[in-house]
């Protein structure tokens, strides 16, 4: 680790940002090359103050640089430069790259990923279409990378490791914490097929501030940004739009428009945003930079492999009165009484019906006695 305290070092110099620390890179090459500059070539760099280059003179090791390398030692992290063979390729070409980032689990500089992000808050429909598309994509060999919030976030890991896929959490806080606490579980999954990954120091908690921050990572991971459900203020926009700045693509899947947790996806289809509904839309959207993993490529010559289909009931056998009720069924919940007076069917013989669509993971039901279709 101690090769590592020139890095930690420098980003806790007073004044320097991630675009400062890129800039002292540029010019001396090395954190170690920066700390052994004299401080009149220190002072001839945009951005670094008298008092910047007197900390960096004094070399000084900071009590909380100490803590931080024991937390990275204490719960098996590691740290990945920008030096390093590791660090993501795509990451690099944002303005402000973390010089460094916090590592639980193992980065691959050529990951071909797409990130699915929407609201903490979702409705069901937006889980399940989440889940569905992130798990199409990792079984078409896309990587996929998302904040492990509440809601859509979660949603898109587990429909990535249900594929046996890989995916990426990036965090708002240090890997010291896990936010939220519920998805502990889903953290240390992550960890062992994937990369958990943060740009704060081991022990920082999730304050708001930080997730903003955190977005702009997750956009500048990937090609492209999928967005599945956001209200019209969803914080899931900032990461579009941060996406926009970096240059990636932005999709997003429509949704209800009685829903006002759709306005925000709607916006963006308004704004010019890709319309999509599953992962051979994304694919064909991004066929450029992603035809380079031979299983999206194969979709693309009409060998659309097993994981990428969006079926259900493919292979499944449907009873017709299972058909009918099934095809009654849409993405958002519809009560049962509207269901009888729509197929004209007695309640019980209805009732029975969508019990068993239950069983077989066709249809959903929610409070209220309100049925769905599931989405994947």
């Amino acid at each position: 680790m101690e090769h590592l305290l020139a890095w930690l070092l420098l980003k806790n110099a007073p004044g320097v940002g991630n675009r400062v620390f890129k800039e002292l890179l540029e010019r001396f090459g090395h954190p170690d090359a920066v700390i052994k500059a004299s401080e009149k070539a220190l002072l001839e760099v945009k951005g670094i103050r008298p008092q910047t280059a007197a900390f960096l003179k004094s070399r000084t090791i900071p009590q909380q640089v100490l803590q931080d390398l024991e937390a990275v030692r204490q719960h098996n992290a590691g740290i990945v430069t920008l030096a390093d063979e590791n660090y993501p390729a795509m990451l690099t070409q944002i303005p402000d790259p973390p010089p460094f980032l916090y590592v639980m689990g193992e980065l691959f500089s050529d990951d071909r990923a797409v990130a699915v992000v929407g609201a903490r808050n979702a409705s069901q429909y937006g889980l399940q279409t989440a889940n569905r598309l992130a798990r199409e994509l990792a079984g078409c060999g896309v990587t996929v990378v998302s904040g492990m919030a509440r809601g859509i976030d979660t949603a898109a890991h587990e429909g990535a490791l249900s594929a046996n896929g890989r995916t990426i959490a990036v965090a708002g806080c240090g890997l010291g914490r896990v936010y939220p606490p519920e998805n502990k579980e889903l953290f240390e999954s992550i960890a062992s097929t994937g990369a958990v990954v943060s740009e704060f120091p081991m022990n920082t908690p999730p304050n708001a501030g930080n997730f903003p921050a955190r977005n702009r990572i997750i956009s500048g991971l990937c090609v492209g940004v999928v967005v599945v459900e956001a209200a019209a203020r969803s914080g899931s926009l900032i990461t579009a739009r941060m996406a926009l700045e970096q240059n990636r693509e932005v999709m997003a899947v429509p949704g209800s428009v009685a829903s006002f947790k759709s306005a925000g996806t709607h916006n963006l289809i308004k704004q010019g945003a890709a319309l999509v509904e599953n992962a051979r839309d994304v694919l064909a959207h991004l066929a450029g930079p992603l035809l380079q993993t031979p299983q999206a490529a194969g979709i693309f010559q009409g060998q659309e492999s097993a994981p990428c289909r969006t079926s259900m009931e493919a292979g499944l056998p449907l009873t017709d009165l299972q058909k009918r009720v099934l095809k009654a069924l849409g993405p958002y919940p519809v009560q049962m009484d509207e269901l009888c007076r729509e197929l004209s069917l007695p309640a019980g013989e209805l009732a029975a019906a969508l019990l068993e669509l239950e069983i077989m993971g066709l249809a959903v039901q929610e409070p209220g006695k309100m049925f769905s279709a599931k989405q994947g």
